[in-house]
């Protein structure tokens, strides 16, 4: 007979095998003919206190904010940090005279965890959405709708996370580089890497 907790982890697994969520990266893209003119000079991040956060290293841990790919520290903080780098590298194309202020609103940080990252080989998400806003600088005017923007990606789990960190492609780099790559092309430029996909996650 199955103990307890290897019942909970049967049920859970065979609950998300029968189940795949579908995710997106997704979002509308801002008109070159006006993105050409900025220069982003400023990149700013909140994460809302309302956002939950924890440690709980569980396969489906029902939180906001959910980061293992950097030490233990403060989570809101890392999440802020790599939304910002990428967003600000995102922008960096830009080369216009009219000086602009990009500010993101977190909605969701969610990755995968420890127990999910050594023990599944096929399942696992980023799932990461945030409202975005572009700002004159001068005049804190804004250019833009806020929108939602959903960037989506799927996690490196089980081996191909191992060759990935061996590599230097760690789950912080991952994740940056996908954010830089959605805000190059929200903004005009750049490949396009909207995408939707199905895959067991949070």
């Amino acid at each position: 007979m199955l103990k307890p907790a290897l019942m909970t982890l049967a049920l859970v697994l065979g609950t998300a095998a029968c189940a795949p969520t579908q995710w997106e990266t997704s979002y509308d893209q801002l008109s070159p003919a006006e993105t050409r003119n900025w220069r982003v000079a400023e990149v700013d991040v909140n994460v809302p206190e309302t956002l939950t956060t924890s440690e709980e290293n569980s396969y489906v841990p029902n939180f906001d904010i959910v980061w293992h790919g950097d030490p233990a520290g403060d989570r809101r903080e890392q999440a802020a940090s790599i939304l910002r780098e990428g967003i600000t590298r995102g922008a960096q194309g830009l080369r216009g005279r009219e000086r602009v202020r990009i500010v993101a609103t977190l909605v969701q940080f969610h990755g995968i965890t420890p127990i999910v990252r050594q023990n599944l080989q096929s399942s696992g998400v980023h799932n990461i959405q945030y409202q975005i806003q572009v700002f004159d600088l001068r005049t804190g005017q804004p250019l833009t709708e806020s929108q939602l923007i959903k960037a989506d990606l799927p996690a490196l789990v089980g081996r191909a996370g191992d060759e990935a960190d061996a590599q230097g492609l760690t789950q912080h780099v991952q994740v940056v580089n996908h954010i830089a790559a959605v805000t190059q092309n929200w903004l005009g430029n750049g490949g396009d890497p909207r995408t939707t996909f199905s895959r067991r996650g949070r």
